[in-house]
């Protein structure tokens, strides 16, 4: 079944934190370019990245990938920043990512918490029969093909490292052409991409998304998912749009019995009529963003096979089971049991 997922245009200022910028700056240093020359090549002041900055415009960072293949000679540039990903890579939700249970839950986090490393894209997980799709959505589409095998190259080299051993794709399917050789691309990606395809996509085996993190510690989950929303908070009230600063809240307060129309209005310092005009603006409403949040919350305790669906059901803020049970089915297809076992 196909996953809802919303893909919404970055604005103008997207940014990247100094994390995510540290492989590219490593990248171009073990090919004998350092910081100052690879910011000056970007048109870039020279001390731009010394010291690290805490985030970069994102047009600067695809500036200094395409600087970087230039300088470096690199055909293969965006494959070899992707290699040197690592946790910290992707800051707060990378630890999110190491304490979830299987990957397909790693991935479901990846979809809510990437915009907290980088505003360059997101990620789509879509489920059809035997295969999972992962695709990603550039919010640069004019961007040199760097960008997004950067991101590949990441996403295999992250996963297979949480895996603790190789995890590659069936297919790999890229918009962009190249005539890069096309070894480095399997050595690195596990297969020969195809190009001038409709969507950046990588297709695997979805047997792979109830295969369990190893080391994981579940119990360190919860922790981590609050900070890391308190983290979107901050980011989304610094100016990200009034459905993310709704959807924040909703998530933080619906199992205190806050996620009422009144209490996020009062939360964001606006009466409800105000709330709900602004959002009728965005394009949405106050019970479907309620709904999202249920639904992503949902599939979170469903994981967690310590609680019970009457306690799911409460946790949601719903007063019956039943009630829960009507709309998860509306959501999924299916009851919330049969989702439970099926990712047993």
């Amino acid at each position: 079944m196909t996953q809802p997922c919303s893909i919404a245009s970055s604005p103008d200022g997207g940014r990247v934190t100094g994390a995510y910028l540290q492989p590219l700056i490593e990248t171009a240093a073990a090919r004998g370019v350092s910081a100052p020359r690879l910011a000056a090549a970007a048109g870039l002041p020279a001390h731009a990245l010394s010291p690290l900055p805490d985030s970069l415009a994102a047009r600067d960072y695809i500036a200094l990938l395409e600087a970087g293949a230039r300088r470096c000679e690199d055909p293969h540039f965006g494959l070899h920043v992707g290699e040197r990903v690592r946790p910290g890579t992707f800051t707060v939700y990378g630890l999110v990512l190491m304490a979830c249970r299987d990957f397909g839950h790693a991935l479901e986090q990846t979809q809510r918490y990437e915009v907290l490393a980088h505003d360059l894209g997101r990620t789509r997980l879509d489920v059809e029969g035997a295969d999972a799709l992962y695709a990603w959505i550039s919010h640069y589409p004019a961007a040199s093909r760097h960008l997004v095998e950067s991101v590949f190259a990441g996403i295999r080299v992250f996963g297979s490292w949480l895996a603790g051993r190789p995890l590659g794709p069936r297919q790999v399917a890229f918009v962009h052409h190249s005539d890069a050789a096309l070894d480095e691309y399997e050595r690195v990606l596990g297969v020969r991409p195809q190009f001038g395809a409709a969507g950046n996509v990588a297709r695997f085996d979805a047997a792979i998304l109830a295969m369990p993190v190893p080391d994981a510690d579940p119990s360190l989950y919860p922790v981590l998912r609050q900070h890391a929303e308190r983290v979107l908070g901050a980011r989304n009230a610094a100016g990200d749009g009034i459905l993310a600063q709704v959807r924040s809240l909703l998530v933080q307060q619906l199992a205190h019995g806050g996620a009422r129309l009144p209490a996020i209005a009062a939360a964001l310092g606006m009466s409800p009529r105000t709330l709900q005009r602004k959002l009728a603006d965005a394009g949405a409403s106050f019970q479907e963003l309620l709904d999202g949040a249920r639904y992503e919350l949902a599939r979170d305790y469903l994981r967690q096979r310590e609680l019970g669906l009457v306690d799911i059901a409460f946790l949601l803020g719903y007063q019956e089971q039943s009630a829960f049970t009507h709309a998860f089915r509306e959501w999924s297809g299916m009851n919330p049991g049969a989702w439970r076992e099926r990712g047993r």
